[in-house]
């Protein structure tokens, strides 16, 4: 029965859009970072839009493209059509069957979200095993927002624990508390992200209220878990004095002391919005000076 039972949970899948060694950007010491799909915000800086949507989904590289038309005759739904800088694709009719992928020598396309099992994302995360030791890093499950999926998360949790390997969750903390608190014991930290407290403008810039990211915070931290709060700095939209103000003191109020990040603004993943199709509302926003950053940082730590 035990057998059986471990089979299972090594067959558990979940969406992977990607998959990244050697990362020490994502915790403490070397890691790996695993990319799960899907996730409820909508930040208009994200710089992973390929992250959001918790289905795979097709992604077009036109500098890639060298206008061979093998994709358009090779599609079997006629979904792909000339364009000016290369092909378009009509989501309505593509089905994502790959057959195009199959023609496009130039690798200009590719389907971001692959479905992988336990046993295979453990098998990846093993291969770095010796870099955690040395360096006191380990696994980072990331996204998108990794607790839409629960059960995928929670196992691959487990699985961590019982090789010994650290663990760190990096969420929005946008997720029902039992969800939260059922696999909270098997992380060793959480990267918190906190973007912005005025619950309006939460909504707008994220598409979502902050209310349950706020209370699951003010839980967590109640629960004396070791937590990194990550604050993206955003010009124009969190970065006054005011809203870096009412961060810090909100931060220094929390039940148990955490510890505090900043996150600046770059422009880096402009770039995968046209290759899915989609326009980016920062477009033409400059990432924060070296002196507002200082700033920024400064008053996160010590306060007003």
């Amino acid at each position: 029965m035990l057998n059986v039972k471990l089979l299972a949970m090594n067959n558990l899948t979940g969406i992977i859009f990607d998959i990244m060694r050697y990362s020490t950007r994502d915790g403490p010491g070397i890691r790996t970072t695993v990319f799960f799909k899907g996730c409820p915000l909508s930040c208009w800086w994200c710089h992973n839009p390929e992250s959001q949507s918790s289905l795979p989904e097709l992604m077009y590289r036109p500098n890639l493209c060298v206008s061979c038309l093998e994709c358009l005759e090779a599609c079997p739904e006629g979904a792909i059509t000339p364009g000016d800088t290369g092909v378009i694709t009509d989501p309505e009719k593509c089905l994502l069957c790959e057959t195009c992928l199959e023609y496009c020598y130039s690798d200009a396309r590719q389907i971001v979200g692959r479905r992988m099992s336990v046993a295979k994302v453990m098998a990846e995360i093993r291969k770095d095993i010796s870099f955690y030791d040395e360096s006191g890093g380990g696994v980072t499950f990331s996204g998108g927002e990794p607790l839409l999926q629960p059960d995928f998360l929670a196992t691959l949790l487990r699985a961590c624990k019982q090789e010994d390997i650290r663990t760190a969750v990096d969420t929005s903390g946008s997720a029902p508390w039992s969800v939260i608190d059922g696999l909270r014991q098997d992380v060793d930290l959480f990267l918190y992200d906190l973007k912005i407290l005025d619950e309006a403008a939460h909504i707008r810039y994220t598409g979502l209220s902050n209310q349950r990211i706020l209370e699951n915070l003010e839980k967590l931290s109640r629960a004396d878990q070791k937590i990194r709060v990550r604050v993206p700095l955003i010009p124009g939209i969190n970065d006054s004095l005011d809203d870096l103000c009412h961060l810090a003191d909100y931060i220094a109020d929390l039940p148990n002391p955490v510890e505090v990040e900043l996150l600046p603004y770059h422009s880096t993943g402009v770039d995968k919005y046209r290759r899915l199709g989609r326009s980016y509302e920062l477009d033409g926003v400059s990432p924060p000076q070296e002196q507002d950053i200082k700033r920024a940082a400064r008053i996160l730590n010590i306060g007003c």
